[in-house]
């Protein structure tokens, strides 16, 4: 891949070889079976498994339909509360919201920037049925906290963890902890599958519900047993996504090499802050972050407005948050008094560019601009 030399951008997809993809496309064309659970979405399923470290594992076509299905799956009852982030992406809330559940915002740790599991179980009320926490930019929850607060209280937990392919805690793949946890494989992801997207679980009598809720709620020829919805992978998607998982680990190790290069230079600069990964934690190094604290010269607004001056896009990402979305901001949690950390935290991250193509040059470049 070579980059575009006018303009260096925040994330670059991960694509396969041209002619092992036309490979696969011929396979299709003969075979004539382009989606409805085909020989290649079923074998992406097996190695998916082995690769997330996961006991059960259901693709979708895409990440948002995956979660509003696990939400579904689950039997949250109508009306109930799900206490969640405001540090994330707009699907989070939309999917608790089109399920018909009722959002409850909580603050967020200043350090991984993910839910404070010490702040969630002064949120919970007899109306409470989940915990919905985000492993945001590949940091992740704090799983065994919020494991012990859900059982205590009789809660659901599902994790939206977009951000987190491959990332192990003590050695446990990351879907394997809370009831049921959402992978997106859109383009912008570590691996991608074009669009698409998974739900990871333990209890295997999911399986077959979640079967059934992405394929219409149907059960054979005669009878459809539930509401469901399509969220089936095709067999295009899945044959980019079994050619990429064979590059996914490259492309971590190239930007293993960008990172360094990043925090090697940044370490010198006053006022910036890089989080720090939580020990017995993998990078899946989805995004690299940094935070612009009061003694750097610039606001983050004013650098990520410096950088576009430059022809480099960087994302003030989660910025706005999502209490102040025009369908939340009147919430009770999304008050300023509930959210302090994520109200400050908003203001001052910024994604720097992160890519494995990402050349030396433009690196340079990046880290100039960031020295002043």
């Amino acid at each position: 891949m070579t980059e575009n030399e006018e303009q260096i951008y925040i994330t670059r997809p991960l694509l396969p070889d041209l002619d092992a993809f036309g490979e696969y496309i011929k396979d299709i064309w003969e075979s004539k079976w382009l989606t409805n659970h085909g020989p290649k979405h079923n074998e992406l399923e097996g190695k998916l498994k082995e690769a997330l470290k996961v006991e059960n594992l259901s693709l979708f076509n895409n990440g948002t339909t995956a979660l509003l299905t696990a939400l579904r799956a689950l039997d949250l009852p109508g009306g109930s509360e799900v206490i969640t982030t405001p540090f994330t992406f707009a699907a989070t809330p939309h999917c608790i919201s089109w399920n018909g559940q009722q959002i409850v915002f909580c603050d967020i740790e200043p350090d991984t920037m993910c839910i404070d599991a010490d702040k969630i179980e002064s949120l919970i009320t007899p109306n409470t049925s989940a915990i919905l926490g985000v492993h945001v930019y590949c940091f992740p929850c704090d799983v065994y906290k919020i494991d012990k607060i859900a059982k205590k209280h009789g809660l659901k937990v599902i994790y939206d963890a977009a951000h987190a392919f491959s990332t192990e805690i003590d050695g446990k793949g990351i879907g394997s902890f809370g009831d049921i946890s959402m992978f997106s494989f859109h383009a912008t992801k570590l691996y991608n599958t074009i669009e698409g997207g998974c739900l990871t679980y333990n209890d295997e009598r999911l399986k077959a519900r979640v079967y059934n809720l992405r394929n219409f709620g149907i059960i054979n020829e005669d009878e459809v047993a539930e509401i469901g919805i399509n969220g089936k992978m095709n067999e295009i998607q899945a044959s980019v996504g079994l050619l990429n998982l064979d590059l996914f680990v490259q492309e971590q190790e190239k930007r293993e090499v960008v990172r360094t290069k990043y925090i090697d230079e940044i370490s010198e600069i006053n006022g910036i802050r890089v989080p720090v990964m939580p020990k017995n934690t993998t990078n899946s190094y989805q995004y690299f972050p940094i935070v612009i604290e009061k003694d750097y010269p610039l606001t983050r607004n004013e650098l990520y407005e410096k950088f576009k001056e430059q022809k480099i896009l960087t994302r003030k990402y989660f910025y706005p948050a999502c209490s102040d979305y025009e369908p939340y901001r009147k919430l009770d949690s999304s008050s300023a008094g509930n959210l302090p950390i994520t109200n400050k935290i908003k203001e001052k991250v910024l994604c720097l560019p992160f890519y494995g193509d990402l050349a030396e040059e433009n690196i340079n470049k990046i880290i100039r601009i960031l020295k002043g």
